[in-house]
């Protein structure tokens, strides 16, 4: 009975275009008010106090912040323009750029969505200039900015691991090898369309060695910021909330040097860390205050021993599990649907015996997958945005061939776990 409650007042709220965090914060009420006769709204104000007071969340708005410096100061255009002269005599030359770029960019910026609209906005003019496929570019850049939330730093790995109690440097370096493999995928996917339909691609800039290795300067401001935050981490220096910090110190510095640090940036940079920290925020603090009321009211406990008496083997509950979230990925925010379930589903996979960082690996894989798929795919909107032209369906249709790198990327961690654990 409680969970035909909870997920028909979940449905209803949704459907009544409420925010996620709101419609969350809202059910525990519900919950509390149908199924208790003791008041565990009550203590929402402690909930959300030891979630604000979290020392590991402080990490969020900073890495937010690092990628808006980033962005201000021009270094993720000259990182696209390096990657552009080192990949341009591979078939789609551009094309790989996008994902190379893509992948430097998110070892900074922790952020699938600004990954993708900072690509997007980036190389858009290189692709009409040189008369590539809009569709499949578009596609590419849409696939290279899920790897925002994949190659360290990532916010959803913070997410992930302050959900769980699970080790966020762990984490970390367990993103690395499964986000450069993905990558590779994806550059793999474009050679073989390029090759098969060359029509889909075209001759961008052709660099002579002496260009590139020129264009080698362009790269060394990101990868200082890249080894300053994870660096400082796995040398015992800082702790991850810590490093952020000194990548915005670093990443500031940058900015000044290129002459781009003024009022009006730093008050565009500021404005855009607290809008999307304040909507990560806000669905924390209500999925903390449902997973109280969750744990207050037994649910969870009821969960883990419904799947027990299924007596599903421990392979056959992680199919459902990943089948559950390919499903939830088509109609819910990646974030939300983070928030909403990894509190009921990580008992499980602990009770199963599967390794949780391993886990968090494939999690954020399937996180990346709903920012690609219709009609929820986050990534797909902000590339469409960026480009400003022609119908998202082209797009949709492109997008497939990166969709199944990513379930390979997957069924590669389930064969090989040690892929993700070999770092940590």
């Amino acid at each position: 009975m409680i969970w035909i409650v909870t997920l028909t007042v979940l449905i209803l709220f949704l459907l009544a275009s409420m925010t996620v965090g709101a419609a969350m914060g809202n059910l525990g009420f519900v919950l509390t008010k149908v199924f208790s006769t003791l008041p565990f709204h009550r203590a929402m104000g402690e909930v959300i106090w030891n979630v604000s007071s979290n020392y590991n969340l402080f990490a969020i708005p900073l890495y937010i912040m690092l990628g808006q410096f980033l962005v201000k100061s021009g270094i993720a255009q000259r990182t696209y323009r390096a990657m552009d002269k080192w990949l341009s005599w591979l078939p789609g030359g551009l094309l790989h750029a996008n994902i190379a770029s893509s992948a430097i960019f998110a070892a900074t910026s922790g952020s699938s969505v600004a990954t993708a609209a900072t690509m997007g906005t980036i190389s858009f003019p290189e692709c009409r200039r040189f008369g590539y496929n809009e569709g499949f570019f578009a596609a590419s850049i849409a696939a290279g900015g899920t790897l925002g939330i994949l190659i360290p730093p990532s916010i959803n790995l913070i997410v992930y691991g302050f959900l769980t109690n699970t080790s966020i440097p762990k984490l970390f370096l367990a993103g690395i090898v499964p986000g450069v493999l993905l990558a590779l995928l994806f550059m793999v996917i474009i050679f073989v369309v390029c090759v098969i339909n060359p029509s889909v691609g075209s001759d961008s800039t052709k660099a002579t060695m002496g260009e590139r290795l020129t264009s080698l300067k362009d790269l060394v401001p990101i990868f200082m910021v890249f080894i300053v935050v994870l660096g400082s981490i796995y040398t015992g220096l800082a702790t991850p909330t810590e490093s952020a910090a000194l990548g915005v110190l670093v990443a500031t510095v940058i900015t000044a040097y290129y002459k781009k640090l003024n009022w009006k940036t730093f008050v565009e940079a500021t404005e855009g860390t607290v809008k999307t920290t304040g909507m990560i925020m806000l669905i924390l603090f209500a999925a903390y205050f449902l997973n109280f009321i969750f744990l207050s009211l037994g649910v969870t406990r009821q969960i883990t021993e419904f799947i027990d008496a299924l007596g599903f083997s421990p392979a056959n509950t992680l199919f459902a599990i990943i089948c559950m979230y390919v499903i939830l990925g088509v109609f819910i925010e990646t974030l939300s649907m983070m928030a909403l379930t990894i509190p009921v589903v990580h008992p499980i996979i602990v009770n199963l015996g599967y390794d949780p960082i391993w886990f968090g690996v494939v999690m954020i894989l399937l996180v990346e997958m709903a920012l690609i798929t219709p009609p929820v795919g986050l990534n797909l909107y902000v590339t469409q945005g960026v480009r400003g032209s022609g119908s998202i369906r082209d797009i949709i249709l492109w997008i497939i061939p990166f969709v199944m790198a990513i379930v390979l990327m997957i069924l590669l961690l389930i064969k090989f776990p040690a892929l993700a654990l070999i770092l940590t």
